[in-house]
């Protein structure tokens, strides 16, 4: 069954696109402390990433590996809701998913800190 919402097209499909997407930025933050943890994670990093001294290419770099850990983040957190959602029982699968999933946060944090350590001692 498809979503009724897939007929929109034009503006109307991108004004509710953008509201779902608010939606899910809101549920993430609500509902998820690693997020929250990650906001104010990139609060910080992205200022701090336009006031110091380096390259234009150097800040979008830097700006861009703190963005990327937000988009894992709400990823993994999709992943891990669709799994309860299917069952909250312990599961090897529903186990392995959500590990992966946060051996890709992990992954964004450390080409976070990989970035600025190369971006910063260049």
């Amino acid at each position: 069954m498809e979503s009724p919402h897939k007929g929109k097209t034009g503006l109307r499909r991108l004004w509710n696109a953008f509201g779902y997407a608010l939606a899910g930025f809101r549920a993430a933050y609500k509902h998820e402390d690693a997020f929250r943890q990650e906001v104010m994670l990139a609060a910080v990093l992205i200022p701090l990433a336009l006031w110091l001294p380096v390259s234009h290419f150097g800040k979008a770099l830097m700006i861009a590996s703190v963005l990327l850990v937000l988009i894992v983040e709400l990823l993994n957190s999709a992943v891990e809701a669709t799994v309860d959602r299917v069952s909250l029982d312990d599961h090897d699968l529903a186990k392995r998913a959500k590990d992966i999933g946060s051996a890709a946060v992990l992954a964004s944090l450390i080409n976070v800190l990989v970035v600025w350590t190369l971006i910063l001692i260049a």
